[in-house]
């Protein structure tokens, strides 16, 4: 039992407290109090539920020079997060049951955070024939994606959406054109011309999402069930307005945002620095101030890291060989809770939300709210700020553009389902 005295809680209802938490057998068993072997002081810390990540690269099989699921579950407790969805661009691509049921078993052996495997929409990731969906939702695949390429055919996408529909199975899209995005390494734009570095245009994301909007169109028409399209790491002001346009006209799609996009911009690649090269890349600040707006109005549904770690040898290379991707799961939750939360105002039960019942609704889960009887999947999160140490993370990727900012919101304490997976109580 473990009882969290005078602490404030903070879930998509709202904020209130201070209350006394009491936890035991895996549940909240009071917001009053009662005894405990274990008291903790919450004075000036605030409770959430659990986050849970739509959209992470744990690397294994195959890369586990990058990351590993021991170091990437460990990342991700460190950052609050209870559940994290895995992307199936591994070497093998996890597109057999028996590959998601190893990965499953192996995450519940390390008794971190529970693993939510996404397995290939297309066999080899190939974009030409489907993967066996009911198998690997019987297996616990938690999303079907090819994530890591773009489904050029649209009759492959629209068949995978028929076929994930009555299984209850989003299938998620890396939204980018690729004939137009060709090798573009940072946004297309005057700073690319100046630096006479390749284009990546918004067009390319903006072309590809209406297009997989009419797939979803014909799916829908043409399915008993009902199709789910969710759209991965949105990084463009026109991407935006057609998810808004699509939610209006009542398409079952959700749309998610990374931290990265978020608090970067184009900008950033001015010093050449491959640190700062992610896929799809890091925009304008109107392209910003769209994501802000999408996730305020309810356009966007989560915030996704794409926790995405690579050797320091690659991230090392020339900006255009080394590989796209940004490591994030330990400070993603710190670093919006102070850009957006601190800086700009966000509401941070809203915020809060797009970690939690967000991400939940996406994979078809019910919410979690801070309420007697609920799991006690929570994080205990302090307001007292520390500057970013990459040299300290767990993931194997021990480098961050946000390498010494100072930031607030950081998780102390991390609970699945009452267990204690992570502590940094002073």
């Amino acid at each position: 039992m473990i009882l969290i005295r005078n602490v404030r809680l903070v879930d998509a209802q709202g904020e209130r407290g201070p209350l006394d938490v009491l936890i035991g057998e895996g549940r909240i068993l009071s917001l009053e109090g009662g005894e405990a072997k274990r008291i903790i002081d919450g004075t000036g810390l605030f409770l959430a539920p659990g986050f849970l990540d739509l959209h992470a690269h744990l690397r294994e099989p195959g890369e586990e020079v990058k990351e590993e699921l021991a170091t990437g579950l460990l990342a991700a407790v460190r950052g609050g997060y209870t559940d994290v969805v895995s992307m199936p661009n591994t070497k093998p691509p996890v597109d057999t049951p028996e590959a998601v049921r190893a990965l499953k078993e192996k995450a519940e052996a390390l008794g971190l955070a529970r693993l939510h495997p996404a397995a290939a929409l297309t066999l080899g990731q190939e974009g030409k024939h489907l993967a066996p969906a009911g198998l690997l939702r019987e297996a616990g695949a938690a999303l079907l994606t090819d994530d890591g390429r773009t489904n050029e055919d649209a009759g492959v996408l629209a068949l995978g959406l028929l076929q994930a529909a009555p299984l209850g199975l989003p299938v998620a899209v890396h939204a980018e054109d690729a004939t137009l995005r060709r090798g573009g390494v940072m946004n297309d734009g005057k700073l690319a011309d100046l630096l006479g570095l390749p284009g990546n245009p918004p067009e390319a994301e903006a072309a590809r999402i209406a297009r997989d909007l009419e797939v979803l169109r014909y799916a829908l028409r043409r399915s008993g069930a009902r199709p789910h399209l969710h759209v991965q790491h949105l990084s463009t002001q026109r991407g935006v307005e057609l998810l808004r346009e699509a939610k209006r006209a009542g398409l079952p799609v959700t749309a998610e945002a990374t931290p990265h996009h978020l608090t970067l911009t184009e900008e950033a690649l001015a010093g050449f620095d491959p640190l700062f090269k992610v896929a799809p890349p890091l925009r304008t600040k109107e392209d910003q101030e769209a994501l802000l707006e999408g996730l305020l109005d309810g356009t966007l549904d989560a915030i996704a890291t794409d926790h995405a770690p690579h050797t320091r040898a690659e991230k090392e290379m020339d900006l255009l060989r080394a590989p796209f991707g940004i490591p994030s799961l330990e400070v993603a939750f710190p670093l919006l809770y102070t850009e957006l939360h601190l800086k700009r105002g966000f509401p941070l039960p809203r915020l809060v939300e797009l970690f939690t019942d967000g991400p939940r609704r996406v994979l078809g889960l019910e919410p979690l709210h801070l309420e007697v009887g609920a799991e006690a999947s929570l994080v205990l999160l302090s307001p007292q700020e520390r500057p970013v140490d990459p040299k300290a993370f767990a993931s194997k990727a021990r480098f961050s553009p946000w390498a010494g900012w100072v930031l607030g919101g950081w998780p102390v304490l991390t609970l699945v389902a009452g267990r204690v997976v992570h502590e940094a109580l002073e």
